[in-house]
């Protein structure tokens, strides 16, 4: 066994190695039943590396406490990461717990990179939704709550920073429509914080005020009459509540209630009510929230425990799949090695040195070295088994999503169980499809071209970029077909701020950034009909089609969700081949690319076609070719309409701000929603077309002295006025000139 890491940066130090290939060397006996798969999501700056920083302190995998700040954290090893203090990419790291193993991911908060979160949780059995308890539920904490619902992931929360318990309690109620289940109370908040009552076993837990202290030592003890009597009355009301909600939410306990303890509900064993709170949890009915402040210290140590009690194991997660099966969920390029690739493994186990077959890209690759990873740091392993999560070496053609098993026919096999399960009336969860639901990768909402410094670097930017697609699906990449310049799509100013920079650092290209542009989008008016012939003599073979369509807009086409369709008339789908068909198809999603009016993509856009003939021998390329012009006459006659990105903005602000803030908002096009209070400070809500929040964090610092936060999340699409659109032509139209 080595430890492999990037040749940037500091090895880790022998005791760590020592203690993490002791751990290795139990791993291939370990229970599944004893692995959690889980992540830490939140809104920025609301503490979730820090946690992960504290829980690998305490559970002695590292010899000291990294902090974000100083840039030296365990999980934010990148340079951009350290050098802003955020978290750009998603990073893994594996420790012990009480005879437990947890595999972690630490996620950004930043929404330009809300692609990382979105992979985690694909392959994640439960997650640890982090707020600042001063703030409560806050945009960012909206997007990931909503990822981890689209993916079934239960979760516990940690009300980080302990301020106040009331306002994040209600927040998560009320924003998140999600049912909390308090676990325990603070003793103290803000900076006289000191420690937590558990509400289960009513013990009091209390850390020591020194700021100097690590925090590995507290003091638990039972409540007893001696304690504070406020203290005692609010335990006492609080955990009469808990046992009543978890009542409420499971029948199994609801029925040991009545039958056992129905005089005296306080009389329950701490363990039916942790068993319960487990079932409530798994069943996603309730989600368990406990305090702390890990920048203090303090509380970590019992979130560490929730997650083992609370959030299921692999095989409770109902992936009922024989043989090899894992799913590559994130790509990285490493110079020595070529790419790196994380896989979830779902079932059987994993060796080096063997061939493995991609069900999504029909081909067999071999894997030569099997990893274990641990943020930058790797460590090779003889085998690993279904639960965890591995890094591969040699999986040179595998990308994000892709689906991993050990042969052609061992897929052929499962396919041939699926099909007679399907038969028999059989359920077997994710067998039923083979191939694992890949990866939900947003649309760029930027761009802006990109250019070496010279010509003799072209094809150094082309392999960047390529390595830097493979690591990153939310980065797009084409050529302009008109100018052939390359375009560069992103999610946002940082996220292309952080391409750029990266590709200077770890490629030594230094190149030219165009113009930042909005990815604008279009849709048509009103329904319209059109009618196309191709007819092309390409050496002795003539290729003649004719092609019959019609457009339409689908309702609330500005949405986000909003998508293009297409349907055949009956009897035109009856007598097209499968391979007619496809062409089709091909035809239609290629003319989505580029709508009539200004070549942005097309969107909410419903098709019906309507004819399709051609002479024997036409080619199904020439099929494509005819559907794609058809379609480009039709949605001009239908009249175009573009679709500009609104944001949902957030801005936290002293009121003394607060009227310069709304007077630039009022000339950005904005539309205020809400003003709420927060302690001192005032949260304005807004809506805000993307178009006018560049350089938006400049302007800000400038108008409140530095004194204000915002965060922005894409809302919706909508149409612009007859005004802006016009005005909007007019720019693109003097830019090509």
């Amino acid at each position: 066994m080595e430890i492999v890491g990037r040749s940037h940066f500091t090895p880790p130090p022998p005791k760590f190695v020592n203690k993490l290939l002791s751990f290795i060397s139990i791993k291939s006996t370990m229970n599944i039943s004893k692995i959690r798969n889980i992540g830490i999501m939140a809104h920025i700056d609301a503490g979730k590396t820090t946690t992960t920083e504290r829980m690998l302190y305490y559970s002695g995998y590292t010899r000291a406490l990294g902090d974000v700040d100083d840039g030296d954290t365990v999980t934010d090893f990148m340079a951009q990461e350290r050098e802003r203090g955020i978290t750009i990419q998603s990073a893994a790291v594996t420790f012990d717990w009480k005879s437990h193993r947890i595999n972690l991911i630490d996620t950004p908060g930043h929404v330009d990179f809300t692609v990382e979160v979105e992979r985690a949780l694909r392959v994640l059995d439960g997650a640890v939704a982090v707020f600042d308890a001063s703030a409560g539920v806050e945009a960012q904490t909206l997007t990931v709550w909503r990822q981890a619902d689209k993916h079934h992931v239960p979760r516990v929360c940690f009300l980080n920073k302990m301020d106040n318990l009331g306002l994040s309690i209600e927040s998560i109620r009320a924003k998140l429509k999600a049912n909390p289940v308090l676990l325990q109370v603070p003793v103290g908040s803000g900076k006289n914080f000191t420690g937590l009552v558990d509400l289960l076993t009513k013990q009091k837990m209390t850390w020591k005020l020194n700021s100097t202290d690590d925090g590995r030592v507290f003091e638990t003890k039972a409540l007893s009459q001696a304690d504070n009597p406020e203290l005692l009355q609010e335990v006492r009301e609080a955990r009469t509540a808990l046992i009543e909600q978890i009542a409420d939410l499971d029948d199994e306990f609801a029925e040991l209630l009545l039958t056992d303890f129905g005089d005296n509900f306080d009389a329950v064993p701490s363990s039916k009510l942790q068993e319960a709170v487990r079932r409530v949890t798994l069943a996603r009915k309730g989600v368990p929230v406990l305090c702390g402040s890990s920048l203090k210290n303090k509380g970590v140590q019992p979130l560490i425990d929730a997650i083992t009690d609370y959030l299921p194991a692999p095989n409770e997660r109902h992936h009922d799949l024989d043989d090899l099966c894992a799913l590559a969920f994130k790509v990285l390029h490493d110079k020595q090695r070529g790419p790196l690739v994380f896989l979830r493994i779902y079932s059987g186990t994993m060796k080096p040195q063997t061939a493995v077959y991609n069900i999504n890209r029909d081909n067999t690759e071999r894997m030569s070295r099997l990893l274990l990873p641990f943020a930058d740091q790797h460590v090779e392993i003889p085998s690993l088994t279904a639960g965890n999560i591995a890094l591969t070496v040699g999986l040179k053609q595998t990308v994000t999503g892709d689906t991993i098993v050990s042969s052609k026919s061992s897929a052929a096999a499962a396919a041939r169980r699926a099909q007679s399960d399907r038969g028999k009336g059989k359920t077997r969860g994710e067998q039923a499809n083979l191939v694992l639901s890949g990866v939900e990768v947003p649309d760029p909402v930027f761009f802006c071209s990109i250019e070496p410094p010279t010509l003799a670097k072209q094809a150094d930017l082309e392999n960047a970029l390529n390595c830097l697609q493979r690591e990153d699906p939310s980065l797009k990449v084409r050529v302009d077909p008109d100018s052939g310049q390359t375009i560069l799509c992103g999610m946002g100013e940082l996220h292309i701020e952080i391409i750029h920079d990266r590709i200077r650092r770890e490629f030594g290209i230094e190149t030219h950034l165009g113009p930042l542009q909005v990815a604008y989008r279009e849709t048509v008016l009103q329904h319209a009909s059109a009618t196309d012939t191709l007819d092309r003599t390409i050496g002795e073979r003539r290729h003649i089609v004719t092609v019959e369509l019609a457009v339409s807009p689908v309702e609330d086409s500005s949405s986000m969700g909003s998508s293009c369709d297409f349907a055949f008339e009956e009897e035109v789908e009856e007598q097209l081949s499968p391979e007619v068909k496809d062409a089709v198809e091909n035809g239609l999603q290629s003319s989505y690319l580029q709508g009539p009016l200004l070549g942005y993509p097309v969107q909410g856009v419903s098709t019906l076609i309507q004819n399709v003939s051609m002479e024997p021998g036409t080619s199904p390329a020439m099929v494509s070719a005819c559907v794609s012009r058809c379609m480009l006459k039709a949605m001009r006659q239908a009249g175009g309409q573009v679709l500009e990105p609104v944001m949902s903005l957030e801005v936290t602000v002293g009121e003394a701000h607060l009227s310069s803030v709304l007077g630039d908002l009022s000339q950005r096009r904005g539309a205020v929603k809400d003003i709420q209070s927060r302690h001192d400070n005032k949260v304005l809500l807004a809506t805000v077309p993307l178009a006018e929040m560049m350089g938006y964090s400049t302007i800000l610092r400038t108008l409140t002295s530095g004194n204000a936060t915002f965060s922005l999340e894409l809302d919706t699409y909508e149409a612009m006025n007859s005004q802006d659109q016009s005005a909007l032509l007019k720019r693109v139209a003097g830019l090509c000139l």
